[in-house]
């Protein structure tokens, strides 16, 4: 008697449905209409906002330029005549003639240069030591570094006016009162403190394992220094340089009492001008915006490095 096998056939199959969730149509809006449209009022409203104010600090700190330009190629007497926002209206008040005097004027040239040859050589020292200084106070071991760098630092506070008459009665010992050299090296001696301690700080946060990789290549202090340091401190490197310009070129206090008239940057010779001849803006004028141009020019030549060197170790 043969056993009967059961053999289960496989009932109907469930189907699971999949409850999908149904997309909005377009026609449905995903928020209340209110709701959207005031979003995007706020937002239109922000941006014209910030659009409006931002217009309006452009034009506060651009209408004083614009004028200074505009009375600059006016002549005297339209100058003393009417305002300078008459020539937008008369183009014809507008000419180059008191650039070509100002230029042909020996005093203004020779000054125009001094100013040039105190500010460039001062902004490269300042940046070569600087860096050099930064380099060795951040990864150099050397006994009294701590020591040396808190005395560097305290020098922050000292004023400039607290050196003036010493350091002027020692320039005339040694004959550098009244010469362009001795005004570089005053300008030196107090930009070496803000600018140790800026680069310093920003060459303190390379990578160590970076140098260490590079001493393992056998590269030497010097050959790290140019080839890897002061390429990662470019931005910081530009705009300490575009700082201690800009400080230099304006400089008047320093140079007054420092610089005779042989030696006298722009600024003292304009200041001299305005003293002897009173409002005299055929010469002012010009003067004034030639001196306030080169700065320009220097700033938005290199500002984007100037942009990354103050966003620098904002982000990490």
């Amino acid at each position: 008697m043969s056993g009967h096998s059961t053999v289960e056939r496989p009932g109907p199959s469930r189907r699971t449905t999949a409850v999908r969730p149904v997309a909005p149509s377009p026609s449905t809006p995903a928020f209340p209409p209110g709701r959207r449209r005031g979003g995007r009022l706020s937002r239109l409203l922000g941006s014209s906002v910030v659009q409006g104010v931002l217009i309006l600090v452009a034009l506060v700190w651009i209408t004083p330029l614009a004028g200074l330009l505009l009375s600059s190629m006016r002549s005297e007497q339209d100058n003393a005549t009417d305002g300078w926002w008459t020539a937008l209206t008369d183009p014809s008040q507008l000419s180059l003639d008191n650039y070509s005097a100002l230029l042909k004027d020996s005093g203004i040239a020779a000054a125009f240069w001094n100013t040039v040859l105190i500010s460039v050589p001062t902004t490269v020292l300042v940046v070569a030591i600087a860096a050099l200084a930064g380099y060795a106070f951040a990864w150099l071991e050397f006994p009294g570094r701590d020591g040396v760098f808190l005395v560097v630092v305290g020098l922050l506070v000292v004023p400039v006016q607290i050196g003036l008459l010493p350091v002027a009665k020692l320039f005339g010992a040694v004959g550098l009162f009244g010469t362009v050299t001795g005004v570089v090296l005053f300008h030196v001696a107090y930009g070496l403190p803000f600018a140790v301690f800026l680069l310093r700080n920003y060459f303190a946060e390379i990578p160590r394992e970076m140098l260490e990789a590079a001493r393992m290549d056998g590269g030497s202090e010097w050959r790290i220094f140019s080839r890897l340091v002061l390429p990662l401190g470019r931005p910081a490197i530009a705009s300490l340089a575009i700082f201690q310009f800009l400080w230099v070129w304006n400089d008047m206090l320093v140079a007054l009492l420092f610089a005779d008239s042989e030696s006298q940057p722009l600024t003292v010779a304009l200041q001299s001008q305005m003293r002897q001849f009173g409002s005299n803006i055929g010469v002012l004028a010009p003067g004034a915006f030639l001196s306030l141009m080169v700065p320009l020019i220097v700033f938005f030549a290199f500002q984007r490095h100037f942009v990354q060197g103050v966003m620098a170790g904002s982000v990490k």
